[in-house]
């Protein structure tokens, strides 16, 4: 079997139709990466009858139809098409075809008719080759070839040898012997069955004229039995098909649960991350508070303080105020006493006049020495009442 020509059509990234003439000597296709040469090596497997999406780079069969870019719409089919040539005694020249379409499934064509892939597989395994042959080199499969385990090294030799097909004939042969064996063993026991009713019928043989009449009555109930055995397997079926679509119901229920519980797993997460947040800024606002705190405990502290600082310095003051009261009394007096004495000099002014000037001096010195003491008294009262008012502000600073 030779391949001839390759036809691609919305396969991955050939989104137009494009045709790959393999003529004699062309083994194989080199080029950049990204150009499409595994595309093209996945489109011969694929239409060679690839049943795994894993092995076409691919989560899903339908990842081979062309999905679309920003600038090209997605495809809804994809077709693979490939020429292959066969030996001189066989038919010539054959098209494989096979084409998925989106929600559809593939289908497999051989020269226009419609096939399976189990014909598809075994026309290929014929020929000694296949998706899985190893004669289909990509990227890692030498390093593959050298690592196979002994199974896969004798597919390679089975398949060198030519006798690939014979094996997958050969299951199929098998799986046709064990159906036919067990037809047999079903027509043995059917057999059985019939001798046991044959020996029933030699037993009433000698009623001849009732033979036909009891024949004819076998006959029925075997065909009543049937009819019974068919109402039966009906019943059976739709049972089946009843608790199936309970199942489905029930299953259809459970994902609609799993659906909610994801849903309220979901806000519960979204909540306990609120709630995290919000313990975090909570415990932010303690630190800071106790900080506040703290800070308004030594305030505190400084103002009781200052206050018994003031008291003292209060203490201190009131016995100023009151020696200093004391001194303007004395020098009140003694103002009186100079204004007694300045009128007696007055009186006795006529005495002459160096009386007069030691009478004026004498003035004067008490005089000024009023005005010092008054000045020293108007100041302790002017720090009293700067004292008072700052005590009155550290007790509003300890409330």
């Amino acid at each position: 079997m030779r391949f001839r020509r390759l036809k691609l059509s919305g396969f991955k990234s050939f989104v137009e139709s494009a045709h790959l003439h393999i003529e004699p000597g062309l083994t194989g296709v080199v080029g950049p990466n990204g150009c499409g040469k595994s595309n093209l090596l996945e489109a011969i497997r694929w239409v060679m009858g690839e049943a795994s999406a894993k092995s076409l780079r691919g989560a899903g069969m339908e990842d081979v139809i062309f999905a679309g870019t920003a600038t090209r719409p997605a495809r809804d089919f994809a077709e693979v098409s490939l020429l292959i040539e066969r030996d001189e005694d066989e038919a010539g020249e054959s098209e494989v075809t096979r084409r998925i379409e989106r929600g559809a499934g593939s289908a497999y064509r051989i020269d226009g008719r419609d096939v399976r892939a189990k014909d598809v597989a075994l026309l290929f395994a014929d020929a000694a080759t296949g998706a899985h042959s190893p004669a289909l080199v990509s990227q890692g499969r030498i390093g593959a070839v050298i690592a196979a385990k002994p199974v896969e090294r004798r597919q390679m030799l089975e398949e060198a040898a030519g006798i690939a097909g014979l094996h997958a004939r050969r299951k199929d042969a098998e799986q046709k012997l064990r159906a036919t064996e067990a037809n047999l063993e079903r027509l043995d026991e059917m057999l059985l069955d019939q001798e046991a009713r044959s020996g029933a019928l030699r037993r009433q043989a000698k009623a001849a004229e009732r033979y036909r009449v009891l024949s004819e009555r076998i006959r029925l109930a075997e065909a009543r039995l049937i009819y019974a055995r068919w109402a039966e397997a009906d019943r059976a079926a739709e049972a089946a098909s009843g608790e199936a679509m309970k199942a489905q119901a029930e299953v259809a229920r459970l994902q609609g649960a799993m659906d909610t519980a994801r849903r309220l797993q979901e806000t519960s997460a979204a909540a306990l991350g609120e709630r995290r947040d919000a313990a975090a800024a909570a415990r932010e606002a303690g630190r800071a508070l106790a900080h506040h705190l703290a800070t308004a405990r030594a305030t505190r502290d400084t103002a009781i303080r200052r206050l018994d600082e003031l008291d003292r310095l209060i203490s201190a003051l009131s016995a100023d105020t009151t020696r200093e009261r004391s001194l303007l009394a004395d020098a009140q007096a003694a103002a009186a006493a100079l204004d007694e004495e300045r009128h007696s000099l007055d009186q006795r002014l006529a005495s002459g006049e160096a009386i007069a000037a030691r009478i004026a001096a004498d003035l004067t010195k008490a005089e000024a020495r009023s005005r010092e003491a008054e000045a020293v008294l108007a100041a302790l009262l002017a720090r009293d009442a700067a004292m008072r008012a700052e005590r009155r502000v550290a007790d509003a600073a300890i409330e």
